[in-house]
């Protein structure tokens, strides 16, 4: 039997992929690693068939280490006997616990059939709540910036975990970037918010990403027509 890794989407129940809902209503039970995973989950099978893992609020790799042994010795017998599902929010392998739980079944029970099932991440979803455009060609660089971390260096980037957004803000528009902030898209938890002032949005949330684009960047668009192109062909 298997394990499946199940990317729920950015947050909102009816943007898991059908292949995700199939794959939730099949297994035998669903575990959930937090809170919100499990509000999700909730809306696509019963709650009697939802099981919780628990992870300590730590960095200290050998507890963390010792609760993915423990996280992966609940699992695994289940496996053995029918279909697993983990529901994670957003894609399983982009910022994902599922890789945790991954990496400690192929090293402690390597007989047990692991899958994933792509979910819609905010690596993609971002775009349009913040009403961005990513033209063809252009590259795009995905970076963490926890605790008012400023990567800088690509054009164009998307910062994960955006805790300290003021102290982010300020590296990043001394090094000259654009930079619009987006917390908890496309989730029934919380209020969304889309804001280009991180005073907004000083207060530590977890679940809070900006887009960051050179101010001097030029675009070069195919289809950017000017007002005289459109006035002649009126």
């Amino acid at each position: 039997m298997t394990v499946y890794g199940v990317g729920l989407g950015p947050g909102e129940p009816d943007l898991l992929t059908l292949r995700g809902k199939h794959t939730l209503e099949a297994a035998d039970v669903v575990y959930s690693p937090g809170r919100l995973s499990r509000t999700v989950a909730t809306h696509h099978v019963p709650d009697s068939r939802i099981g919780d893992l628990d992870f300590p609020m730590t960095s200290d790799p050998e507890k963390l280490r010792a609760a993915w042994r423990d996280a992966a010795a609940e699992v695994a017998p289940r496996a053995r006997d029918g279909d697993v599902a983990f529901a994670t929010l957003g894609d399983p392998n982009v910022y994902s616990t599922f890789g945790h739980l991954r990496r400690t079944l192929d090293a402690f029970h390597p007989d047990i059939d692991v899958q994933t099932v792509p979910g819609v991440s905010a690596v993609s979803a971002f775009t349009t709540a913040l009403g961005v455009e990513v033209d063809a060609g252009a590259g795009l660089a995905l970076r963490e910036a926890a605790q008012g971390a400023s990567p800088t260096g690509p054009d164009r980037m998307i910062l994960f975990k955006v805790t300290d957004a003021p102290a982010t803000h300020e590296g990043l528009v001394d090094a000259g970037y654009d930079v619009t902030y987006g917390r908890r898209l496309y989730m029934e938890q919380g209020d969304t918010t889309v804001t280009r002032d991180p005073a907004e949005i000083a207060d530590r949330d977890y679940y809070t990403l900006a887009y960051a684009e050179r101010d001097t960047l030029q675009k070069d668009r195919a289809t950017a027509f000017d007002d005289t192109e459109v006035a002649g062909d009126a």
